[in-house]
């Protein structure tokens, strides 16, 4: 894994040991970031890296100019992992990372621009977690349709192998 663009563009990432973490593919990361760069791109945004692993997007999101990145990560190896990479990549100021399960990370938290949402494949929180992430912007990653609920409208959509990849943008109620 390395960082593709911005001021860490070419730097490797680490990532935890062991099949409980599935790292974002240079292509799909690529093309996800071509997408919200048509929608105005990251620099200056707070972002949330929800199920981090080992924080690749949300160091993507860094490297690019994100004004903040908040990474939840429930793991504590994989935490530790991410931490030596923001630690390495000098972007420690501008990262918080909480060890914790998503639902708890989000419970009173205030809105940010974009999330990322990548949950392992066995999991399927898309029906519990639309209603509470506080994004403006939604990026899901997984292996399964991902199913829009409530508040959000579809803007893109695209398939990587396996991977499935939509953005969406929450819908102000009048």
């Amino acid at each position: 894994m390395r960082v593709i663009s911005g001021t860490a563009r070419g730097r490797k990432l680490n990532a935890p040991s062991g099949g409980g973490t599935r790292p974002i593919t240079d292509r799909a990361k690529e093309s996800i970031f071509n997408m919200l760069q048509s929608l105005g791109g990251v620099e200056g945004a707070t972002v949330l890296d929800l199920f981090a692993g080992s924080g690749s997007f949300g160091i993507e999101c860094l490297s690019r100019g994100a004004e903040r990145v908040t990474f939840v990560e429930r793991d504590r190896h994989a935490a530790q992992v991410l931490r030596d990479n923001v630690d390495r990549l000098d972007f420690a100021d501008r990262s918080e990372i909480l060890v914790a399960s998503v639902e708890r990370a989000l419970s009173g938290r205030g809105q940010v621009d974009i999330a990322f949402c990548d949950p392992p494949y066995a999991d399927d929180p898309w029906d519990d977690l639309l209603s509470s992430i506080p994004a403006n912007l939604l990026v899901g990653h997984a292996d399964t349709e991902i199913a829009l609920t409530g508040d959000w409208v579809e803007l893109r959509r695209r398939t990587y192998g396996r991977a499935r990849v939509v953005i969406a943008e929450r819908v102000v109620a009048d």
